[in-house]
């Protein structure tokens, strides 16, 4: 590792493009701004730069506040540079879920006495809020303010700044991916998956219905695929999409200005259908209890006693079968609905509630 460096975390951003506190947004059920101070969490000194004081006291985390508001991240570099007790600062936006320390660390490696910046570089773009700023940058960013003039590009054209190649170093490109839109947010979001399995009338159904509600209640969307061992009519008989379709059309489509619907002709496996289903924080595959995805079983004394599910991929079995009170894993009533929930967080967020 080069010089010891204070590492700012920029949250003061308007967040305009995605419409949400972008800080805020979660990847794996983890705030970015959480990922953040936990990866830095080991840095001599690590602090927030905000909007206005109070912003993100939930975090614990120290917190230096604009006093130029509205002019982008100049000023948060400014104040960063103000506050550090070391002399070099590492600067990320809280827009960047993938950034590592490691990364921070291998830029501080390139420090010496001829720059004043050392700015990452990607194939794309230059990344100033990726960056090591020494202290000795201040007097040109405050000169650049009382002259309007904000454009981060302005400081670097004055200042002696290394630029360091990403893709010559072996990390990945996402490691300095902003996720600015919505769009850019649905597709870096991976669903948690599972299944709720057991055999025919065990009442899985039920228990997806029950689930549902506790993730939407716990601030998570849902969605959920249904496994049909066999061909199945998915339109309804007399609607004029249901006749184009047993007219040979290869695809159907409606829609409104609430919900959509396409019927095609073709296969699909499981990771078509999760795929489709990227921007949702759980899915839920209702089946498939063969499979190696994660699963629930449930099962019910009036059609099975037995758990027919591998012991391996179980999260837990709810039942009402005293048979399975010693299974390996863990065992909930049928009605147990909010233990269940509790275990699959556990299990697969390393939540405990």
């Amino acid at each position: 590792m080069g010089a010891k460096y204070s590492a700012a975390i920029l949250v003061g951003g308007k967040s305009t493009r995605m419409g949400q506190d972008k800080a805020l947004l979660k990847l794996n059920n983890e705030r970015f701004i959480d990922h953040l101070i936990k990866e830095f969490s080991e840095c001599e000194e690590v602090f927030l730069s905000v909007a206005k004081k109070g912003d993100y006291a939930d975090t614990g985390i120290a917190s230096i506040a604009d006093e130029h508001r509205e002019i982008g991240p100049i000023e948060g570099i400014r104040q960063s540079l103000i506050y550090a007790h070391n002399d070099y600062v590492f600067v990320c936006a809280a827009d960047m879920p993938f950034m590592t320390k490691d990364l921070a660390d291998y830029i501080s490696e390139f420090i010496s006495s001829d720059y004043d910046a050392y700015v990452i570089r990607d194939e794309k773009r230059i990344q100033p809020l990726c960056a090591i700023y020494h202290k000795s940058v201040l007097p040109v960013i405050e000169e650049q303010i009382a002259n309007g003039k904000y454009k981060l590009f302005d400081v670097l054209s004055r200042i002696r700044v290394k630029y360091i190649d990403l893709h010559t170093s072996t990390f990945d490109p996402k490691t300095v991916k902003n996720i600015n839109t919505r769009e850019d947010y649905a597709a870096i979001k991976e669903p948690v998956v599972f299944c709720v399995s057991g055999i025919k009338n065990s009442g899985k159904t039920y228990l997806i219905s029950k689930l549902i509600n506790e993730f939407i209640s716990d601030g998570l969307s849902v969605g959920v695929i249904k496994h049909d061992g066999h061909d199945f009519e998915c339109d309804i008989k007399g609607t004029d999409s249901y006749r184009f379709y047993k007219l040979g059309a290869a695809g159907v489509a409606v829609y409104s200005d609430y919900q959509m619907f396409i019927h095609k002709r073709q296969k699909y496996n499981i990771k078509n259908l999760i795929e489709q289903m990227h921007e949702y924080d759980v899915v839920i595959i209702e089946g498939l209890k063969d499979s190696a995805y994660p699963k629930v079983e449930v099962v019910r004394s009036a059609v099975s006693t037995t758990s027919v599910c591998d012991p391996d991929t179980l999260i837990c079995i709810a039942t009402d079968s005293k048979d399975l009170d010693k299974s390996n894993c863990p065992v909930y009533g049928l009605d147990d609905v909010y233990e269940v929930f509790c275990c699959i967080k556990k299990a697969l967020f390393n939540i405990n509630e």
